[in-house]
Parts: structure tokens; C-alpha cells; sequence
């Protein structure tokens, strides 16, 4: 939208660079955390299957240690039993749980594809039906974060984390329960390194997670500062500011190293911690150990089993901690996501258009404001006859793209009503009454596909002579030809490969296309040279014949053959009439007039 639309509707910019902000924490925890779990429901089969190859994988993870305290305990002589027989029963437990952790990992990456497939398949089908308004209110990197990064954040935590929070939690208990059988008083004393690398986890993490936020907000300046520059490239040289441009990204880019610096020596000085802490486990479980196993409380094999034991208790806990950031993130990300799934619908239902050649359009009465208290239509009243052509003018800001805006029912009018015919807007489906209306934008919008298909948008049963005769009115037939592949031609980044006057001329062919009752141009030539707007001009005559259409337009050399033209004023109609009149009238239109071409200001 161009600035004249944002400063007709008043509404406040958001900044971009905060799109990339991480949320740490959601509002609604049970509630998201409950709509979280209908996705699951929808997967329970492939949930049950990753449950049990858990539960099995951490039994076998529990009983391998224990085979090898025996298999030891074979070797001191302390205990009998076949030592062959409890090897292989060891190995074959180390390579199940093996097998299991590669199966979990196999059926946790599907499980999570499948609940992202859906959720994302949902998110998308909603931003679609969403009422312009929203969209309109709302950042658009804000809303494809909603789509790209908080899926991603609740894709890893589904494939990751949350395999390793149910066998972590059940090796917990797994572990525990077997320590405690085995010697009550060696569990106890190892509960104590249990306590150290809780504490310290809870340190380090509440110093990583404020040194990760802060490196993620200024990763998403930094993100936002390349952007502008690369977007507003041409600008940033023609006005000499690149030495302060990279200054400022310079200034960003060392806070964003300063931040990573502290994050990463944090993060990695984790490691070294929590495996001193495992060491002096280890002492602890050594030196106990061998103090029982002298006075016959315990076996040698037990004291080896321990060790693994402590070991398989201490990695769950700093999975655990180090999770929840993971679980807090995608929670949030899954409230922002629900949060665009609740949002109401555009509302489709009405009836059809009916099917009559003529389409007066009549505004009656019409009041409207973008923000409540900020009207920007006041009483407005226009009858545009069917087969007509009426030109809306005014200064920037006055209602011209609003009025086009209601028509368009993007909006709905505070007061007042719009009719087609004798059918109030109201009434008719907003399908119905769009396939009726072509519209023509000053910014030009294409998409990513080829040029016929692109041309098809609006009418994709379009027959072969329609395609022609609307590319030769429009005066894109040559222009066509001399594309590579011509109709074939991708437009590639949303015709980034072809001119901004090309992109126009397209745009106003694809709404010839589409053959509609009212054709709407706002600004339709603003991007091509005098002489193709000449061309264009001719051409717009024939297709305008029979069909009602609203012109907007700052340059009044496109409107001079208006059946009418109105004057609008701070969402007024101060003037109406034809070129003529309105000059010999020496009103609004008359200083218009003589400003855009006399040079000077009455």
C-alpha cells in the first residue's frame, strides 16, 4: 500500500525489525497446551507406537547395567551363574536400546511432520480467509513469522524434545527405582550430585536464556537493518549513506557478537560443569562404594552398576532443564498460531450477483472511519450509471481508494449503503460481487508463475482469442513476444525479470481477462511513459464501452473524456461534472487543473 493509501487510513506502521523478537512465554499455558494435544489425538497410532518404543528402549537402557553388574560379579566369583550367557544378554540389551533410540527418532521426525503438515495446512487456509482489515492491521513479517518460524519451533520440539522428555523421565524413574533396590544408602549419596547439577543448571540456563534473547532481538535488528538496505539499495546510494549505513550495521553487529559471545561461553561452559559434577559423582560412588563393599553391603559389580546408573540419572536432568526453554518457545509459538486460527473469517455468505449486463453503482448515504472516532467518508452520495465512466479526484488523503475499498466490500461502511443495480452490496456474497469487479492497482502485483497463467488470474476458463484480443488492447502483445518464452515466461520474484512499466501493462491485461461488469483503475498508468499511457488510453475506450468503470487518478490528462468526474475533499464530494464544466466552474477541479499544468497554485 502507498503512502497516500496509509495516510488516507491513518493507521500506525509497525516496525519490521521486531518480527524476528523471540517469545519466550505464552499467556495461555493449559489452553494451548490442550490444543496441542488434538493433534496429537488425530496421531495416536503413530503416538502409541513412539510410547511403547520409549517405555521398551528405556527398560532395556535400565536392565543393560544391571547385566553387567552381574556379569562382573561373575568374574569376582561373588556370584554364579553362566558369564557367556549374561554377556549376550548385556550386548543384546545395549544394541535394543541402540535400535529403539533410532526407531523413536525415525517415528518422532514423522510424527512431527504429520502435526506440522496439518497445523501449517490450517494456518495457511485461515491467512486466505482472513478479512482485509486484518491483514491490513497486522505486520506482514509478523504473520509469515506466525507461518515460518513458530511451525518450525513446534516441528523441533515435537521431533525432539518431547521423545527425549518422555524417556528422560521415565529413565529417571527407571534408574531411581533400581538404585534404591540395590543399595538405598549409595542412592542417597548420589542424590547429591543430582542437587549440585540441578542448581547449576538453573543458573547457567537463566544466563543463557537472557543472553539468547538478547542475541535473537538483535539478530532481528541486524536481519532488518540488511533488508532495508538491500530493499532501499538504490536509495541508499543515491543519497551517499552508505558509510553511515554500515556504521549502524556495525554498531548492531557488535552487540549481536557481544551477546553470541556471552551466550556460547555460557552454554559451553555447561558441559565442562555438569561433567565435574558427574566426576564427583563418581568419587562419591567410588568411595562409598568400596567403604560398603568391605563391610559386605554391596558387591564389586553393584559399585560398576552405580557409576553407569549415576550417569543415566545426571544426562535426563540437563536434557530436562534445557527442554523446557525448547517447550516454553514452541508453546508460545503454538498460542501465536492458534491465536491467527481463532480470528474470524472473511464472511462469505450472501447471494449471487445477479446476472443483468447493465451495473449502475449508487452510494447512499455512506460514513466511515478506519479507526472509531477518525471518520475519513462523510456522507457520501454518488450514482455512477451503468456503461459509464466516472473519475475520482482529490488531494492525497481525501477517500478516493477508500470509496473503491467499500465497493470492493474489504470494508464494510459504518453507516449507509452501496448499490449494484437495485442489490445491496450487503446482501451479495463477497465472491460473487469480486468476480463482477476487476481492479487495477497502482502497485502492481504479479506472482511467481508464467505470463499466461499470470493473465489468467482473474478468469482461468479464458479462452485462447479472449488471452489475444485482451494482450492487443492492452498493448502487451509485442512485449510478450520479446520474452524469451514468451507466454511461457516465469515471472521470476513476482515479476522482478521485467520493467515496472511492463508489470503495469500486464496487470491491466490480466483485468481485461477477466471481463468484468465494473472495472475499477486506481492510478492504472501511474508506471508507464506518456506515450504508452496514450496507447493505453485508446485502448481503455474500447473496453470501457458498456461497462461501468471508476477511475482514480492524480494525472487529470487520463480523465479529461470522464462521463463525470468527481471532486473529493477530506472524504467529501465538493465537485461534480465533466472536464468542461468543472473549469469553467474555477472550484477545486479548476486549481487541480492549473496547478498540474499551468505551474502555478490559484
Amino acid at each position: 500500500m502507498n503512502d497516500s493509501k496509509l495516510a488516507e487510513r491513518n493507521i500506525p506502521g509497525m516496525n519490521r525489525r521486531n518480527r524476528f523478537v523471540e517469545v519466550e512465554h505464552a499467556e495461555d499455558v493449559k489452553g494451548t497446551l490442550r490444543r496441542i494435544v488434538t493433534y496429537f489425538v488425530r496421531e495416536k497410532l503413530l503416538v502409541f507406537c513412539m510410547l511403547g518404543i520409549v517405555i521398551f528402549g528405556t527398560l532395556c537402557g535400565v536392565l543393560a547395567p544391571s547385566l553387567q553388574s552381574k556379569a562382573i560379579d561373575i568374574i569376582a566369583g561373588t556370584v554364579q551363574g553362566k558369564l557367556m550367557n549374561t554377556v549376550l544378554f548385556m550386548l543384546t540389551a545395549y544394541l535394543l536400546y541402540s535400535g529403539s533410540q533410532l526407531i523413536q527418532g525415525l517415528i518422532s521426525a514423522k510424527l512431527s511432520q504429520r502435526i506440522v503438515k496439518r497445523m501449517r495446512g490450517e494456518l495457511f487456509e485461515k491467512i486466505v480467509d482472513l478479512p482485509v482489515p486484518y491483514l491490513d492491521t497486522h505486520s506482514h513479517g509478523d504473520v509469515m513469522s506466525r507461518m515460518t518460524n513458530d511451525i518450525e519451533n513446534i516441528s523441533t520440539t515435537v521431533s525432539q524434545s518431547l521423545p527425549s522428555l518422555f524417556s528422560g523421565v521415565l529413565t529417571i524413574l527407571g534408574t531411581v527405582a533400581i538404585m534404591l533396590w540395590y543399595c538405598w544408602q549409595l542412592a542417597l549419596l548420589s542424590c547429591i550430585s543430582v542437587l549440585l547439577t540441578v542448581f547449576a543448571t538453573k543458573i547457567l540456563s537463566k544466563r543463557v536464556r537472557k543472553f539468547s534473547r538478547r542475541r535473537q532481538q538483535l539478530l532481528g535488528t541486524l536481519n532488518g537493518t540488511v533488508e532495508e538496505m538491500i530493499s532501499g539499495y538504490r536509495t541508499v546510494v543515491a543519497y551517499n549513506h552508505q558509510d553511515i549505513t554500515t556504521e549502524e550495521f556495525c554498531a548492531v553487529s557488535d552487540s549481536l557478537t557481544k551477546a553470541g559471545i556471552r551466550t556460547d561461553i555460557f552454554s559451553g561452559v555447561m558441559g565442562p560443569i555438569m561433567n565435574c559434577i558427574g566426576n564427583i559423582s563418581f568419587v562419591i560412588i567410588a568411595v562409598f562404594g568400596g567403604y560398603f563393599a568391605i563391610h559386605g553391603l554391596i558387591s564389586v559389580g553393584v559399585i560398576s552398576a552405580f557409576i553407569v546408573y549415576a550417569k543415566q540419572f545426571s544426562r535426563p536432568i540437563n536434557e530436562i532443564a534445557q527442554i523446557y526453554g525448547q517447550l516454553q518457545t514452541a508453546i508460545a509459538g503454538a498460542e501465536r498460531v492458534f491465536a491467527v486460527l481463532d480470528e474470524e473469517s472473511e464472511d462469505q455468505a450472501g447471494e449471487e450477483l445477479a446476472d443483468d449486463s447493465a451495473a449502475t453503482v449508487t452510494f447512499q448515504n455512506l460514513r466511515f472511519s478506519y479507526q472509531q472516532g477518525y471518520p475519513v467518508i462523510h456522507d457520501y452520495s454518488l450514482q455512477i450509471p451503468s456503461g459509464k465512466k466516472v473519475a475520482l479526484v482529490g488531494a492525497t488523503g481525501s477517500g478516493k481508494t477508500t470509496i473503491v475499498n467499500l465497493l470492493m466490500r474489504f470494508y464494510d461502511p459504518d453507516s449507509g449503503d452501496i448499490y449494484i443495480n437495485r442489490q445491496n452490496i450487503r446482501d451479495i456474497s463477497r465472491n460473487s460481487l469480486r468476480k463482477n469487479v476487476a481492479i487495477v492497482l497502482q502497485d502492481t502485483i504479479l506472482f511467481s508463475e508464467t505470463v499466461q497463467n499470470n493473465l489468467k488470474y482473474g478468469n482461468e476458463s479464458a479462452s485462447e482469442e479472449q488471452l489475444q484480443k485482451a494482450v492487443e488492447m492492452s498493448r502487451c502483445s509485442e512485449m510478450i513476444q520479446m520474452l524469451p518464452q514468451g507466454y511461457d515466461t516465469v515471472l521470476t520474484g513476482a515479476g522482478e525479470n521485467i520493467s515496472q512499466g511492463q508489470r503495469q501493462l500486464l496487470a491491466i491485461a490480466r483485468a481485461f481477462v477477466a471481463d468484468p461488469k465494473i472495472l475499477i483503475l486506481d492510478e492504472a498508468t501511474s508506471n508507464v511513459d506518456t506515450r504508452t499511457e496514450k496507447m493505453i488510453q485508446d485502448a481503455m475506450q474500447l473496453v470501457m464501452q458498456n461497462r461501468t468503470s471508476i477511475i482514480i487518478a492524480h494525472r487529470l490528462s487520463t480523465i479529461r473524456d470522464a462521463d463525470i468526474i468527481v471532486v473529493m475533499d477530506q472524504g467529501r464530494i465538493v465537485e461534480s461534472g465533466d472536464h468542461n464544466s468543472l473549469l469553467a466552474q474555477k472550484g477545486k477541479y479548476y486549481e487541480l487543473y492549473m496547478t498540474q499544468y499551468a505551474g502555478f497554485s490559484i
